[in-house]
């Protein structure tokens, strides 16, 4: 962890031991003990569990980084006991705004200390013993989604058949190091709208600029989760939002003009409401890392390159290849066993016009097993049918790339400094305006970054580049371009359940992601 983050871990934890101090300077008055010690830090909440003789392990657990902070709250909510309170309200009084109540309960003439016994004599009632587990159940749970892992479900089939749509997987959130939420003030358990309403499940109040603690490297083809680099803005309709993004109704509105396509759609608020997320509450996408800072990556064919050398195909990423079969009948269960096709399914497998010639979904095991065992008399890639800047980033006039034949693109890495041209200004404009935070200008052949007339920008952020594995299937950096490092989520760490149509996977329960 940085030094810097742990301060700000420190600094939090001491402003919540120190801010109540005036009124606990009058409590501890009240309570037979020196005023003084109310001012101390740590040495206070020590003499909290010793005044009121409450569990002495909140006093440790303070100072495990993060759980310390909820350690010291329940702490503050044990002392106020000893004062006779023992309500709800009382207590998240006390959790929440301490500065104001203890200062209530110190400067108050009518409020006493009444020690250990009148805890050791409260009996709560059933309800209260249920509320408080609730309670602590949804804190617990909170703090666990937030800082360690989350649950995710697989809605598309972009990954398949890594995998499957309904596997159900828990993403690590300590893989990369845990982002703190840029928007603390939201829903328990939602993501980003209230059940059943396209209501916003967060608060903007307050806001917490990119930090990640206990960071460290990814490895190039880990799946990772991440939220959608073009989700900052999100059309909320349910024809649009990730069926139909933002971005690309712009550019058709505006004829490939995206200026002039935001004008149209923004006078049309009716037809086309729209929602501005911060980054940790626009849409959650699960890839794969393909190319990482520094990289450069090019696509030849449907073969990815990165840095030169050809990337061999994850083993069960899958796309179409055309197959001339000697003419043989194909046998269900040998093609499904055998090579995990399912025949009747026209999304896997199609006879094309052509005699013995199939257009068939499948894995990079499953053309190796096809070519050994002879059933294929020829197989190869189909091509993409996409062409040209209407459909694949960087949408320009210069880069008229596909989804098979992409690039040389560089990734860029935090520190690196980047030349602009006319040539790569497409490339970029977006992570320097707008992951980056910058005011970006073209005026011909020069470029103003804040005003300012330079040939050249460094980059704050590292930048990655995503690719999913069913690669005819899959919206992926093709379409929308470079992932910044704050949109990083964490790494896909295994399977714990997978629904099939009528049943339960049970082959791929507990299955890890590779």
């Amino acid at each position: 962890m940085p030094i810097l983050h742990a301060g700000w871990i420190l600094l939090i934890q001491l402003l919540l031991i120190m801010l109540p101090c005036p009124g606990l300077y009058k409590m501890f008055v009240k309570a037979g003990v020196p005023g003084w010690k109310a001012l101390v830090p740590w040495y206070n909440t020590w003499m909290m569990v010793s005044i009121c003789k409450g569990p002495r392990h909140l006093f440790f657990l303070q100072f495990i980084p993060i759980a310390g902070w909820f350690a010291t709250l329940a702490l503050f909510v044990e002392f106020v006991k000893s004062f006779g309170k023992f309500r709800f309200y009382q207590h998240t009084l006390a959790a929440l705004l301490p500065v104001f109540y203890f200062s209530y309960l110190g400067f108050n003439d009518s409020e006493h200390f009444r020690g250990a016994g009148a805890i050791r004599s409260h009996r709560k009632t059933w309800y209260r013993e249920w509320a408080d587990a609730a309670v602590f159940a949804v804190i617990a749970a909170t703090l666990i989604r937030t800082f360690v892992f989350e649950a995710y479900a697989i809605p598309t089939g972009s990954m398949e058949k890594t995998l499957l749509v309904k596997d159900y997987l828990f993403v690590s959130k300590f893989s990369y190091g845990t982002r703190l939420p840029n928007t603390p003030l939201a829903l328990p358990f939602v993501h980003n709208t209230l059940p059943l309403s396209s209501s916003p499940s967060y608060l903007t109040w307050i806001k917490i600029p990119y930090v990640r603690w206990f960071s460290s490297p990814v490895r190039r083809q880990d799946v990772v989760v991440f939220n959608l680099p073009v989700g900052d803005s999100t059309i909320i309709l349910e024809e649009y939002g990730t069926k139909d993004l933002y971005y690309d109704v712009i550019r058709r509105a505006g004829g490939g003009n995206p200026d002039q396509g935001r004008k149209m759609v923004l006078q049309n608020p009716q037809d086309y409401p729209i929602i501005v997320r911060p980054v940790d509450k626009q849409d959650n996408y699960i890839k794969r890392y393909t190319a990482l800072p520094g990289d450069t990556i090019l696509i030849t064919k449907g073969v990815v390159s990165v840095n030169g050398v050809a990337e061999k195909m994850p083993p069960h990423a899958q796309t179409y290849y055309y197959v001339q079969t000697a003419g043989q009948p194909l046998d269900d269960n040998e093609m499904k066993e055998q090579y995990d096709v399912d025949i009747h399914n026209p999304e896997e497998f199609q006879l094309t016009n052509s005699l013995n010639l199939y257009r068939v979904l499948l894995s990079a095991q499953a053309v190796e097993a096809m070519k050994t065992s002879g059933l294929a008399k020829s197989i190869s890639p189909e091509p993409s049918d996409l062409t040209g800047q209407e459909q694949v980033f960087p949408y320009d006039q210069l880069h008229h790339w596909t989804l098979d034949d992409f690039g040389p693109l560089w990734i860029p890495r935090k520190g690196a400094t980047l030349k602009l041209t006319p040539e790569n200004y497409s490339l970029y404009q977006r992570a320097i305006r707008t992951y980056e935070g910058n005011s970006l200008e073209r005026r011909g052949d020069k470029f103003l970054i804040n005003g300012v007339v330079t040939e050249h920008y460094t980059f704050h952020m590292d930048y990655y580049w995503m690719m999913g594995d069913n690669r005819h299937n899959s919206q992926d950096s093709r379409y929308w371009g470079l992932v910044p490092e704050d949109h990083i989520v964490g790494k896909a760490a295994f399977i714990f359940m997978s629904l099939g149509q009528n049943s339960i996977r049970w082959d791929r329960l507990f299955r890890s992601i590779k």
